[in-house]
């Protein structure tokens, strides 16, 4: 089985295993053993499960005006989360391909195998919600159609994106591509990088 079919199991295990009690405060339960690329990939899609309905949550028209901006607090750190993760991913990768020589010639893509990863738990989500849009009976038939045509697409992306990842992966172990990886520099959560976090520090403001 290739790379891009197993992590594509292994999220939808996490789609499935969060939908049993589809609530976002549900504790994750990650039964892949410590320190292995499985658990990394479970947790990045449940991250990426629990921030899809946050999402969903917050644009609620009637959602409480408070309680829209501890949900946006959440969102914020559940990106810093997956960005984390993301990380590890790639880390995880480094270490495996660390005796490779790149070739004289070798490439640099533009997209690290994690963040390519990172696109392919997402549209795991938009495949497993738009399926069930498609069959969903209290929905007119044109919405099923609709519905439909967008899932037949989002798996047409879905095969391109395997392709694309196992390509990448194997150009890399072969030394045709250099693996080169940018830590990711969020500023707007870094008191010392944000602005209004560090006027605020400043001026003697900080978080309660």
């Amino acid at each position: 089985m290739s790379f891009s079919n197993s992590a594509w199991e292994i999220f939808n295990q996490s789609i499935y295993d969060y939908h049993q009690k589809d609530q976002v405060d549900t504790p994750i339960n990650n039964p892949f053993q410590n320190d292995s690329l499985e658990r990394l990939l479970y947790a990045k899609n449940w991250i990426d499960t629990v921030q899809w309905h946050l999402e969903d949550i917050i644009r609620d028209e009637n959602i409480d005006p408070t309680e829209a901006l501890k949900l946006k607090r959440r969102i914020d750190a559940s990106n810093q989360q997956r960005t984390d993760l993301v990380e590890y991913i790639d880390t995880w990768f480094l270490q495996k391909y660390s005796n490779v020589t790149p070739n004289h010639d070798a490439r640099i893509n533009s997209e690290t195998p994690a963040w390519a990863v990172d696109r392919l738990s997402i549209l795991a989500l938009k495949v497993y919600h738009m399926s069930l849009e498609a069959n969903r009976e209290s929905a007119s038939e044109e919405h099923r159609n609709n519905c439909t045509a967008k899932l037949n697409v989002l798996l047409e992306q879905k095969k391109d994106l395997f392709e694309a990842i196992d390509q990448l992966l194997l150009d890399i172990e072969n030394g045709k591509i250099k693996m080169k990886v940018y830590r990711q520099m969020k500023m707007y959560n870094d008191e010392n990088l944000n602005p209004v976090l560090y006027q605020n520090v400043k001026n003697g403001q900080t978080k309660s």
